[in-house]
């Protein structure tokens, strides 16, 4: 099974916009980890803008 290449063009952007790392130190995550940096990034962005 693969992956959604837009979906992981997506899930790349979304952490190099809020990190500021590469696109190879990104793909060099696995899956798993990728996805666990996207729900943080997601979480945080919810408390910031709920002022919390």
């Amino acid at each position: 099974m693969t992956y959604a290449a837009d979906r992981l063009h997506e899930e790349v952007a979304y952490v190099a916009y809020h990190f500021h790392w590469s696109w190879d130190s990104i793909l060099d995550l696995e899956h798993a980890d990728r996805r666990r940096y996207v729900a943080e990034i997601a979480r945080i962005n919810t408390r910031i803008s709920q002022g919390r």
